[in-house]
């Protein structure tokens, strides 16, 4: 599957999400208390294990490879499948007092092209949710997505540089594309779920390792 063939459908992006239990919440205080960092995915369905066993989402993935490299952090991941920039602006507040995160990944917007939003809002509402962070001390990364081409040429060029823009404009960091090596894989098709549009646990190693490198900057040495 090329992808062409990775069409979004509302009943794939919709659906019951998932976020941090209030135990989770209640070591990222104590962590972050500590100086050691609390790092907050704020995602869509791509984020929230749709589809996969717990555990198998490349956020849980991330916890291990911390681990792994004896980094000592917190992933909190409040994350819901069929978020949109608004619903994560709308909710950023309350989990920004609650889990204090020294560090906030920003994973939404695919919703917002799938129900045909103004591109305008969505800018808006990551701007602000970056601006928010920051003004809280966290570091940002902003982790962008692509459409498909049946969107229109002009449509997805201009969804794509929505999150390049709202980067810039905030200096933070940013992941141009998720699904990148997933999506365009010559075998793209053995890497997607029955629905072509969330990856299979096989995949999310790739997207882990897409996230990684630039969220692996903002930490501490």
């Amino acid at each position: 599957m090329n992808r062409r063939d990775f069409i979004l459908t509302t009943a794939a992006l919709g659906g019951a999400g998932s976020a941090g239990t209030w135990m989770a919440a209640a070591q990222a205080q104590a962590t972050n208390a500590a100086g050691k960092p609390v790092i907050l995915v704020l995602g869509d369905s791509l984020s929230a294990e749709y589809g996969l066993k717990r555990g198998e989402g490349w956020v849980p993935l991330l916890e291990k490879r911390l681990a792994q490299q004896k980094i000592a952090a917190t992933v909190v991941n409040a994350s819901i499948s069929g978020d949109t920039s608004s619903g994560g602006r709308a909710r950023f507040p309350a989990l920004l007092a609650q889990h204090k995160p020294s560090h906030v990944v920003v994973e939404l917007g695919a919703n917002d092209a799938l129900r045909g939003l103004p591109l305008s809002d969505t800018e808006s509402n990551l701007l602000q949710i970056t601006k928010a962070a920051q003004a809280a001390g966290a570091k940002v990364l902003i982790v962008g997505i692509q459409v498909p081409p049946n969107y229109g040429g002009d449509y997805t060029r201009r969804f794509e540089a929505v999150f390049s823009k709202v980067a810039s404009a905030t200096k933070s960091a940013l992941v141009p594309f998720l699904l990148k090596g997933v999506a365009d894989a010559p075998d793209a098709l053995s890497l997607f779920q029955a629905d072509r549009i969330h990856p299979t646990a096989v995949a999310q190693p790739q997207l882990l390792d897409n996230v990684w490198p630039e969220l692996r900057k903002l930490l501490p040495k």
